[in-house]
């Protein structure tokens, strides 16, 4: 009987033990289970995360990519723009030359020729074209006319600006209403000789009166005065040209 007992006793106590050690397994499993699920769980995220790393990477390895490309166009453009810049000073400066040339038998007090900004000007004199107060080209001034309109003809990717200028000593008269009125007639004078005798393209001439508002000296003085009263011609290359030049490059990225 008391063998009995013990033997109950004793079963119950590694049965007991038995329960003990398997719900510590249990929990141990859980646990285990728990923690590989975590693992689990930080290896998908840090895949995730090194996946956005790569994307990034990658997004940014195009960025450079275009960066660059679109720096090289845009060096390209400059060492074009450049280029064309040298090549339309060469030609204005070839232009002065030519027409300096022409010219040279007429007094340099008289006509002046030079390069302003990105256009050639030519300075005449009123003395050598009209009579005072008169829009009337004179007969002397032909020669000068045929001279200046054989260079023109000879550079047909040059637009031409005729611009008269007079002193600010007042005019009005039965021809003219004021100074304005005389310079601008002065302009489409010369204008009308150049189309019409030398055959200059009139789709390359535009006329224009600038009245005594721009002086070249003090109108104080008589000798200020004479050089005031004057007439422009000024080349100045085909504006459609450069605007497409200057139309950059349009940056990617």
């Amino acid at each position: 009987m008391n063998k009995i007992i013990i033997i109950f006793v004793a079963t119950i106590f590694f049965t007991s033990c038995e329960n003990s050690k398997v719900k510590l397994l249990e929990s141990q499993v859980t646990q285990l289970e728990g923690q590989l699920d975590h693992i689990q769980e930080s290896n998908s995220s840090l895949l995730d995360r090194l996946s956005d790393l790569s994307v990034i990477n990658q997004t940014e390895a195009k960025s450079i990519q275009s960066s660059l490309e679109s720096l090289s166009r845009q060096n390209e453009y400059i060492q074009n723009l450049t280029a064309k810049i040298h090549e339309k000073d060469s030609i204005n400066f070839a232009l002065v030359s030519n027409l300096k040339r022409s010219l040279m038998d007429v007094n340099d007090e008289d006509i002046q020729v030079e390069v302003r900004g990105s256009a050639v000007y030519v300075s005449i004199a009123d003395q050598l074209l009209f009579q005072t107060a008169s829009a009337q080209i004179s007969r002397n001034a032909n020669v000068i006319m045929q001279k200046v309109a054989s260079v023109i003809n000879d550079h047909s990717d040059f637009n031409i600006l005729v611009e008269g200028h007079t002193d600010n000593v007042p005019i009005k008269n039965e021809k003219f209403r004021d100074n304005w009125d005389l310079s601008v007639q002065r302009a489409t004078s010369v204008i009308r000789i150049l189309q019409q005798e030398y055959n200059v393209d009139p789709a390359r001439l535009t006329a224009a009166g600038r009245s005594y508002y721009i002086p070249k000296a003090d109108n104080e003085t008589s000798q200020g005065r004479s050089k005031n009263r004057r007439t422009e011609i000024i080349l100045t290359p085909k504006l459609d040209q450069f605007f497409k030049l200057l139309k950059a490059p349009e940056l990617v990225g």
